[in-house]
């Protein structure tokens, strides 16, 4: 019988699922703790307690860390070593090495061709002021983070060089700055998600009224959603740019422009999928793995 090592968060929603579904096919649950991995560069093996990772059959990723940060690509870092000895690794770590980080994600899709919403980069208190002011409202994002975390909105106005110098001084030297965009039909951003470079299906957030986001985090809902051709398509090559990705799940926002991608996910969708479809991400993802090797 197969052993597939789980990489997640000890007691995550997502993790316990993925292991559940695997335990089931394959009677073996095994959890793998980044913050508990020995990598022993001597000898070219890596450990997770007792359990040897350059010794299983294949390791899914399902989450690399609570939150992203540079920390987590020295996470992935390992990820790829451990591939490199042959061990099939779910995604391919180089493609979510690129999804981790904020900007890089963004430079892949950009020189993929893919529309997005006008973004600007810099260092800059004066050349992040210019950006809010040629806006009028710009969402300010970590490089790392995920469901709108340390996201801020400033709009163009007295206060918005001293609130811009605040979030430098979180922690974001550079600066992540997106045009703070319209939606076309009310407060929906799109999930759409993929299995193995296939379509699998689309689910909606609806962001709660009183928040400029749709997460869940801040009162957003799921909910089913049938999207057209141009937004599969559209998506389907935002996703393709990152060759490998076994599972992921493309942001999309609809603006009376057309569709437009906010990101490519490392890791998420697997709510989304089951409360809007009833569509059981974990078991698909574990038959999928199972196949493969």
């Amino acid at each position: 019988m197969k052993r597939v090592g789980v990489v997640g968060i000890p007691h995550g929603w997502s993790t316990q699922r993925l292991l559940d579904a695997l335990e089931q096919k394959t009677g073996q649950r095994v959890f793998i703790d980044m913050a508990g991995v020995r990598l022993d560069l001597e000898d070219g093996r890596a450990f997770c307690g007792e359990v040897e990772l350059t010794a299983l059959d294949a390791i899914i990723v399902k989450k690399i860390a609570p939150s992203y940060s540079p920390d987590a690509l020295d996470r992935m870092e390992i990820m790829r070593f451990i591939h490199g000895r042959g061990v099939p690794v779910f995604s391919d770590p180089d493609s979510m090495y690129q999804l981790i980080d904020r900007l890089s994600c963004t430079r892949a899709l950009r020189q993929g061709g893919i529309p997005m919403p006008a973004t600007v980069i810099t260092e800059s208190i004066d050349e992040a002021r210019s950006a809010v002011a040629n806006y009028g409202k710009a969402v300010f994002k970590p490089l790392y983070g995920s469901k709108a975390r340390g996201m801020t909105v400033i709009a163009d106005g007295p206060e918005a060089a001293e609130e811009i110098q605040d979030f430098k001084n979180q922690g974001n030297r550079v600066m992540y700055i997106q045009k703070l965009i319209r939606h076309a039909a009310g407060r929906l951003d799109l999930g759409v998600s993929f299995l193995g470079g296939e379509y699998l299906a689309t689910y909606a957030r609806k962001g709660d009224a009183g928040s400029w986001d749709t997460t869940t985090r801040t009162g957003g809902t799921y909910a089913p959603f049938e999207p057209s051709r141009e937004i599969k398509d559209l998506a389907h090559k935002a996703q393709a740019l990152f060759p490998g990705m076994a599972f992921t799940c493309v942001d999309v926002v609809e603006t009376p422009a057309g569709a437009e991608i906010f990101e490519v996910s490392a890791f998420g969708g697997f709510r989304g999928l089951l409360e809007s479809l009833d569509i059981d991400a974990a078991n698909l993802y574990a038959d999928y793995v199972l196949e493969k090797i």
